[in-house]
This record gives C-alpha cells, sequence and structure tokens, in this order.
C-alpha cells in the first residue's frame, strides 16, 4: 500500500511545484532500495525475545540503514515543492500532509529501531502511534491525494472544491487527535493489546476515541464528495491541472472507451 503511495504523491507534487529536483532517478532507487532492505528487516519486531546479540545488532542496524533511502525521498519532495509555484488545492494539500506525517512515523521508527530503547517501547501504544502515523499518511492520504487528482479524469466532473478541503482538514485533524496522544501513553507505559488501562490514561485515550472517531465519520463525507462527483458538476477540462503531464491528460474527461485511435507519439 505504501509503494503506490509513494508514487501518487512523487505524480502530484510536481505537478503542483515544479520538476523533481533530482529527477525520478534518485527516487526509483531509492523505492527499490526500501522494498530490498524491507525484506531482511523483520527481526525488528522481536528484539525483546531472546536473539543473540549479533542478531539484535544486524537486525538494529538494518532498520535504521532503511531511513536512507527514506530521506531521499523526503527531500526529494521537499527540494521540489522548494521556491516552486505552488498551489494547494486538495491534491496537495493530502500529499503535504503525507510528507509531514509520514516523517513522524519515520522519526518514531528510528527510535523502535534503537534495539536498547525498544526494551521499554516494545508492545506499547508507542508502536501503534508509529505505525499508524506510516499506515494512514503513507496509504490512505496517498490514496486519498491521487482520487482528487485524478477523479476530473475519471467523471469528466471536477469535485467541489470546498468540501474536498473540508474533508482533508476534518481527517488531518482526526488523524492527529487519534494517534498523536498515543506516543505519550505508550512512553507512559501503557501496553498495547490489553482491552483494559489504568486511569491515568483515561484522558489521552478519550481525546484519541474522539480523534478516531471523527477521522471515521469524515470518510463518509468524502464517499459523498466522490458520488456527488460522478452525478455531476462543473465539466472538467482535458488537462484541469496546471503542469500536469502524461498522456491522461491529453485526452477527454472523462476518458473514451477507446482511449487512443492511433498510438500517440511518447517523448
Amino acid at each position: 500500500m505504501i509503494l503506490p503511495a509513494f508514487g501518487a504523491v512523487s505524480s502530484i507534487i510536481p505537478t503542483f511545484s515544479r520538476k523533481p529536483l533530482f529527477g525520478y532517478t534518485s527516487m526509483v532507487y531509492a523505492t527499490a532500495s526500501i522494498a530490498f532492505l524491507s525484506f531482511i528487516v523483520w527481526a525488528h519486531h522481536m528484539f525483546v525475545v531472546g536473539i543473540p546479540l549479533v542478531g539484535e545488532l544486524f537486525f538494529m542496524y538494518a532498520t535504521l540503514l532503511i531511513a536512507v533511502p527514506t530521506g531521499v525521498k523526503v527531500f526529494n519532495w521537499v527540494s521540489t515543492m522548494w521556491q516552486g509555484s505552488l498551489t494547494f488545492e486538495t491534491p496537495m494539500l493530502f500529499a503535504v500532509a503525507f510528507v509531514i506525517l509520514f516523517t513522524i512515523g519515520g522519526f518514531s521508527g528510528l527510535m523502535l529501531a534503537i534495539a536498547p530503547a525498544d526494551f521499554q517501547y516494545h508492545d506499547t501504544y508507542f508502536v501503534v502511534a508509529h505505525f499508524h502515523y506510516v499506515l494512514v499518511p503513507g496509504a490512505i492520504f496517498g490514496i486519498f491525494a491521487s482520487a482528487y487528482y485524478w477523479l476530473p479524469k475519471w467523471t469528466g466532473h471536477m469535485y467541489d472544491e470546498t468540501l474536498g478541503k473540508l474533508h482533508f482538514w476534518l481527517s488531518f485533524i482526526g488523524m492527529n487527535m487519534a494517534f498523536f496522544p498515543m506516543h505519550f501513553v505508550g512512553l507512559a507505559g501503557m501496553p498495547r493489546r490489553v482491552p483494559d488501562y489504568n486511569l491515568q490514561f483515561a484522558d489521552f485515550n478519550m481525546v484519541s476515541s474522539i480523534g478516531a472517531f471523527m477521522f471515521g465519520a469524515t470518510q463518509i463525507f468524502f464517499l459523498f464528495i466522490v458520488i456527488k462527483c460522478i452525478r455531476g458538476g462543473p465539466p472538467a477540462p482535458a488537462k484541469p491541472w496546471d503542469g500536469a503531464e502524461g498522456l491522461e491528460w491529453s485526452i477527454p474527461s472523462p476518458a473514451p472507451y477507446h482511449t487512443f485511435t492511433t498510438p500517440p507519439e511518447v517523448k
């Protein structure tokens, strides 16, 4: 789920800013490096089970090494936006939020990757906060960004920009309310996978519950936006975004059943 979201964000950010500063080659190598390293870090979930010290060191350093290609991707996205001609339509808002929130999840991942520190963090809500800051922005926000980006092309209608931005802000606030307090209760020792918790964690858990319900209910609102766009709205031009490149923006919206009667010239 995360790798397709990388691709969606890598397509959307240049559209609203400028060409990737370091080109697409670095992004390809970084993505391939993350995919490869992901196969050799599985035991970072098992630091506390008694694996040998050599094993702990190997998996700790392998996990920390993932920060290098991930950092390449983040700096590529940020440098592409730097001094760019930014416009903050809904796809760009989700793309920028993806970069910020995914980076927060990466920093907490570095904390968990350090084996001695993980002995304290393991099986606490700090871990829950970490992987939700990776998976929710890394997958769901990327999906939202790409959905709003290509919705005019799919449906032939422009979505309601005001409702789209409202959906973004409700999702952004709800997601952070739900998962950011989990860092605090986790560091304080609240275990995960336990159905009950100490009364001292009640306040933060209430904030998380409100945020979770808010985030979940907001996605019903997203469904309404999509259905509203499908049923009607301002006609979408073939290229609704300035700076958008690719063959899909050279054909009418929505795309005809037979996209090209003759093969297009690809430069």
